[in-house]
C-alpha cells in the first residue's frame, strides 16, 4: 500500500491575500507528496480477505479441488487438516500426503496457465483457509521479497518431506512406515508441543499412504497399544516412546523373544555333536 505525505517547509505559512500592487502578501507553501511503503507482513496478508483473495471454509470431506479441475488458484490452509488423493484410471484411491495448518495447498497452479489438478484436496477435519487466485498469487510473488522468502520456504520444505516419503516406501518396513506417518500427524519434531491427538483417520487411509492392507494396519496398530506406544478409542493418541520403533530396528517385544529362538538352535548343535560321536565310533568299530 502507498500512503503519501504532506509536509510544509519549516516557518512557511499562509497569510493569505495580496498586498497593494500585486506584491504576494503570503509566505509560500512547499507541498511535497512523498510516497511511503508501509512495511509488508506475509502473516497479515494470509490472515486476511482482500483483492484477489477470499476466506473459505470447509467441512470435513468437504473438497477444495478435485483432480482434474483447472488449477487457477493456491489455497492457504489457516486451521485444520486436509488430505490429498490421487486416482488411477481403474478407479482405485490413494492418499499420497497430509495437509496441516500453515501449509499451500494446490501451489502447481503458479506453473503454467490452463493447468490441470493432479490430485484431489479434501478436508479431514474443519478447516478455514485462504483462497488466493493465480494472478494475485504471482503478483505477490514479485513484489513482497518476504512473501517470496516464506514460500520458497514452503516449497524446500515439501520438497523435502516428499523426498523422506520415497526412501521410506522403498526401505523401510511397513511396520515402520506406519510409526512414521502416526509420528507425523502427531507433529512431532516440529517446534512446539506435539498434537499427541490426532485427527480422526481409518485404518484404510493409513493402509493406502504407506501401500500395504489394512489387515496389517490392524495388526500394527494392535502390537503398538499393547506396547504403549499409542493409546485409541474413536481417536489415535500418539506417544513420544513410538520413535523407538523408528529409531531402532527390533521393538521390545522382539527382544524379548530372542533367547526362545536361540534356545532351539542349542539343542541342535548338541544333538549334531552326538551324532558325530555316533559316526565315529561305528567307523572305528569297522
Amino acid at each position: 500500500m502507498i500512503v503519501f505525505s504532506l509536509g510544509l517547509t519549516e516557518g512557511t505559512g499562509f497569510t493569505g491575500g495580496t498586498a497593494l500592487g500585486g506584491t504576494p502578501g503570503f509566505t509560500e507553501a512547499v507541498m511535497s507528496m512523498t510516497p511511503v511503503k508501509e512495511s509488508f507482513d506475509p502473516a497479515t496478508f494470509l490472515a486476511n480477505a482482500g483483492l484477489g483473495r477470499r476466506d473459505v471454509r470447509l467441512r470435513a470431506k468437504q473438497s477444495f479441488f478435485h483432480q482434474g479441475n483447472p488449477a487457477d488458484c493456491v489455497f492457504y490452509l489457516q486451521s485444520g487438516r486436509a488430505k490429498l488423493t490421487v486416482v488411477s484410471k481403474g478407479g482405485k484411491e490413494a492418499t499420497i500426503t497430509l495437509l496441516v495448518a500453515g501449509e499451500f495447498i494446490g501451489e502447481e497452479s503458479i506453473a503454467g496457465a490452463g493447468g490441470k489438478r493432479m490430485a484431489t484436496a479434501t478436508a479431514i477435519t474443519t478447516c478455514t483457509a485462504l483462497k488466493i487466485e493465480r494472478a494475485e498469487m504471482i503478483r505477490i510473488l514479485h513484489e513482497e521479497h518476504t512473501f517470496s522468502d516464506l514460500f520458497l520456504k514452503f516449497l524446500l520444505q515439501r520438497s523435502m518431506r516428499t523426498q523422506a516419503d520415497l526412501i521410506d516406501q522403498l526401505f523401510n518396513s511397513s511396520e515402520k512406515r506406519l510409526a512414521r506417518i502416526l509420528l507425523l500427524m502427531a507433529e512431532f519434531g516440529k517446534a512446539g508441543e506435539p498434537e499427541t491427538l490426532i485427527p480422526a483417520i481409518t485404518q484404510e487411509t493409513l493402509a493406502e499412504m504407506i501401500g500395504t492392507t489394512r489387515s496389517r494396519v490392524s495388526f500394527f496398530m494392535n502390537r503398538f497399544r499393547k506396547l504403549g506406544f499409542i493409546e485409541y478409542k474413536g481417536r489415535i493418541r500418539v506417544h513420544k516412546s513410538l520413535l523407538n520403533v523408528i529409531l531402532h530396528d527390533k521393538l521390545p517385544e522382539d527382544l524379548a523373544q530372542e533367547p526362545e529362538l536361540t534356545q532351539p538352535l542349542k539343542k541342535d548343535k548338541v544333538r549334531a555333536g552326538k551324532m558325530e560321536n555316533v559316526a565315529g565310533e561305528s567307523a572305528g568299530r569297522r
